[in-house]
């Protein structure tokens, strides 16, 4: 099994640091507001990931976070008049409830920042100890980033770089402009804990390495998040972190690729948001994990207008088969079970080359052109081609639902009368029988009813003429 290093840039062969256990984090949200399908994609790939190491036979302890204090999150707090903390909590639970209804999993360690204050009292202390840190008159305390020589290993930035396009905080007292804030001293009326140093609050990247070092100890074997998370994020926890344990920090840095709205990046500042609770308000969470799981993780996602409307016909088409085969009214036999095998196989296959989701769906489009077939000529290996699809791709999430409900709740949209449908489904039948004369002499009852009809290799498609 292979993963991309985003460290060495290479694919690389997964080894844990521990024989047969996995040790994995993800940056989760902040939740300065309601999650949009950025949040629900990055969640997605690492529950995937967890599952598939888990199918290998590794023991996994997946631990993800809520960063729960941060300016962001003070700033609504002034804005709405809700105390942070309560805000915090209340975004919180509509993030869950939202994630819940697009059907990923919870990780194994829910982490949050506030849970962890003494956590991060104590690296920061042990990182001033250390000759890496320093605290300031006013109460603030700085990463020293000088004193870390490998800094910039992430992204292959010098230090020199370290100010490009990234804002800094402005304080006379850092030694150094690229500096970051390890913990914060308090202002008035914000949320805040006592400290050494006064009272305050931590900085956005320490809470990532205090909890790491809570949960995991000193090393984990995989680290994600999404790529803008690299520089400075993820640059900077390497730092702290090493500099206190004096130990590589992760084995394997994996990043997703980042959300595009018809070729732009998805920001607020854009108004081109996409709120995951309205998109499952459109389509199911099976269309939207189809859509997105149809690009390789590591590449950026361009959502445009046809990107959802294409998946929903494909998820359709998939489940209208599936009902055919429950409808069939047998089991399936021994002959499947080569069928079988070779499906999860081929799965397995993908998923062991850096988690290629968008092979593996590829694959369904030959499995489900064979299965229509087997429904006239094999019924039995039908059975076996629907039964091990849903075992196998489940989980990426797909194929849980029961067919004939799912066809009920989102087929038939184009408002296609039932007798043209049962006319257009005996043709399409005959198709596969290969009746030929037949198919055509349905074809033109069809045009006498007013239709036209394209076939493509997974269906057809019928429009008023």
């Amino acid at each position: 099994m292979k993963i991309y290093n985003s460290l060495t840039k290479r694919k690389e062969e997964f080894i844990p640091l521990e024989e047969g256990k996995v040790k994995m984090y993800a940056c989760g949200i902040t939740v300065s507001g309601e999650a949009h399908i950025g949040h629900g994609y990055q969640a997605l790939i690492y529950d995937i990931m967890r599952k598939f190491l888990v199918k290998q036979g590794f023991d996994v302890t997946y631990a993800r976070n809520y960063t729960d204090v941060d300016d962001k999150i003070i700033a609504k707090s002034h804005e709405t008049g809700i105390p942070a903390d309560e805000y915090a909590e209340k975004m919180i639970a509509n993030i869950n409830a939202v994630m819940t209804k697009f059907a990923v999993d919870d990780p194994d360690v829910w982490l949050k920042a506030t849970e962890n204050i003494d956590n991060i009292i104590d690296f920061v202390s042990v990182l001033i100890a250390k000759g890496h840190a320093y605290p300031t008159k006013n109460g603030d305390v700085y990463f020293d980033v000088a004193s870390f020589p490998a800094y910039g290993q992430l992204s292959n930035r010098s230090v020199d770089d370290a100010l490009d396009g990234v804002r800094v905080d402005n304080d006379d007292e850092k030694k150094n402009a690229y500096d970051f804030a390890l913990w914060k001293s308090a202002k008035a009326g914000e949320i805040c804990w006592d400290s050494p140093w006064g009272k305050g609050r931590p900085g956005w990247h320490i809470e990532c390495s205090a909890m790491n070092r809570a949960a995991f100890g000193e090393q984990i074997d995989i680290h994600g998040g999404g790529r803008d998370l690299i520089f400075p994020h993820h640059e900077n926890e390497i730092a702290q972190t090493e500099a206190l344990t004096g130990k590589r920090f992760v084995k394997y840095w994996t990043h997703n690729g980042l959300i595009k709205v018809n070729g732009q990046k998805m920001s607020k500042s854009l108004g081109n948001s996409l709120l995951l609770a309205e998109l499952l308000e459109k389509y199911s969470a099976e269309v939207i994990k189809f859509a997105l799981l149809s690009t390789n993780y590591r590449n950026d996602i361009n959502i445009t207008d046809d990107l959802f409307p294409e998946a929903e016909k494909h998820i359709l088409s998939f489940y209208e088969t599936l009902a055919q085969v429950d409808d069939l009214g047998v089991t399936a036999n021994d002959g499947g079970r080569d069928v079988a095998k070779r499906i999860d196989d081929e799965f397995n296959g993908c998923m062991s080359d850096d988690f290629n989701t968008a092979l593996a769906l590829s694959n369904l489009f030959g499995y489900f052109k064979e299965m229509k077939k087997y429904v006239v000529e094999d019924k039995p290996l039908a059975v076996a081609y629907a039964g091990q699809i849903r075992e196998t791709y489940k989980l990426l999430g797909l194929f849980q639902a029961d067919a004939k409900a799912y066809v009920t709740a989102y087929g038939k949209k184009d408002d296609i009368p039932e007798d043209v449908r049962a006319v257009a489904e005996e043709r399409w039948t005959a198709r596969l029988e290969r009746n030929w004369a037949k198919s055509d002499e349905l074809r033109a009852k069809l045009a006498e009813m007013g239709y036209a009809v394209k076939d493509s290799k997974t269906g057809y498609e019928l429009t008023k003429m």
